[in-house]
């Protein structure tokens, strides 16, 4: 923890002088640290000087560019924008995120750029950019077919877990969605942008805040209007994200129009007329329907609206990777706060769990309770023998 402690050291240093280095007694940190500090004018060559032609994307960050360092590496370069919203907290915040954890599905921080009012990010580079880009594009999707979405479904449920259960320190993302999720080469999924994403230190796994963060349509309705933050925040995105990628839609497509436009409101209404597998995206030539008909039920078990009956991580990992498996009937999922929706939920879709709880939040009410529905049926299913009409029922 020693390299760490000092390079995050430095980086306070650097943000708040505002200069590229520093000074004499900074000479110790400035020798640990010098790997993960790039110079303004090694990025500006390496990106044409920030080049149209070499940006990938923007974000609410700022733009992202590619570049080639002096090594022959070539990187993604995320600059921060003047006029962003976000600033030098989410981008320290992100920088000492990255520096903690390391894992094959999540992105990798190779360093930073910290001169003058110049603040920047350097990644490795992913060719294929985010999962948005292929996705909704209809000519672009082809190339998603099913056995490469079910090893992003999975990829994703990876890198969260690692996050929630096996990181040096619990995070929260705080903002999964589909243009958060690159892909390499392979077009295996890494987890990205840690701008946002929260510390729980200890054990607690839930706190309450007034700051909301987040991206509308993926946010967890307890969170997006009442400031109740946990681990099952992500899941309901992650739950989100699986919908999007078994359909090949947006969350929200006003296009559609009426009962189609909202895919949790869809969904369910298709879980209950027995109709799941339509959902399924008909530009994919070949689906392994089982596959497909789970990562349903998974998707809507995640977006639960009773907080406590959305599995953790671990469940979903566990469900995604056995071949037989308890997989519970979802409940109503959680619609309050999103398009078209009602502005006020009920308060029981809250719970607590053994840890403490900051209840700064008014609105929050932590006792436990259920959903008139009254408690999950259970059924077991196979991936390798499931039928569809075993979860066409809705409760």
């Amino acid at each position: 923890m020693g390299l760490l402690s000092s390079l995050c050291a430095c980086l306070e240093k650097r943000l708040k002088s505002g200069r590229g280095g520093g000074g004499a007694d900074d000479a110790d940190d400035e020798v640990e640290s010098h790997d993960l500090f790039f110079d303004l004018r090694t990025l500006q060559i390496a990106t044409n000087f920030f080049s149209e032609l070499n940006q990938l994307g923007h974000g609410g960050f700022g733009p992202v560019f590619k570049g080639l360092i002096p090594n022959g590496e070539e990187v993604a370069v995320k600059k921060l924008s003047l006029s962003s919203r976000q600033g030098l907290r989410e981008f320290s915040n992100e920088v000492k995120l990255l520096l903690k954890i390391q894992h094959k599905n999540l992105v990798t921080l190779l360093g930073c750029c910290v001169e003058g009012p110049e603040k920047m990010l350097v990644y490795e580079y992913l060719p294929n950019k985010s999962l948005d880009y292929f996705l909704f594009d209809k000519q672009k999707s082809a190339s998603l077919d099913w056995t490469t979405r079910f090893k992003i479904v999975t990829g994703v449920a990876r890198g969260l877990l690692y996050l929630h259960e096996e990181a040096p320190v619990r995070i929260i993302h705080r903002d999964i969605k589909a243009s958060n999720i690159l892909l390499d080469e392979r077009l295996n999924p890494k987890i990205s942008d840690f701008g946002l994403a929260r510390l729980f230190p200890g054990e607690d796994t839930h706190m309450n805040t007034f700051k909301i963060s987040g991206t509308h349509g993926y946010m967890a309705p307890e969170y997006a209007m009442h400031g109740y933050l946990s681990v099952k925040s992500d899941v309901f995105s992650y739950g989100v994200l699986v919908l999007e990628i078994v359909s090949g839609r947006k969350n929200y497509d006003i296009r559609l129009g009426g009962d189609k436009a909202d895919i949790l409101s869809y969904t369910w209404m298709l879980y209950q007329q027995g109709k799941t597998l339509e959902l399924v995206d008909p530009s994919l030539a070949k689906c392994n329907r089982d596959e497909a008909a789970m990562c349903i039920q998974l998707g809507l078990l995640c977006c639960q609206q009773i907080v406590a009956e959305r599995p953790d991580m671990n469940s979903v990992h566990l469900m995604l990777l056995s071949d037989s498996f308890t997989l519970p009937r979802p409940g109503r999922p959680g619609l309050q706060g999103r398009r078209g929706h009602l502005t006020t939920t009920s308060t029981s879709a809250f719970t607590n769990s053994n840890t403490n709880t900051n209840t700064n939040a008014s609105s929050t009410n932590t006792g436990i309770s259920k959903a008139s529905g009254g408690n999950s049926f259970v059924e077991d299913y196979s991936r390798n023998s499931m039928s569809v009409s075993s979860i066409d029922e809705g409760r």
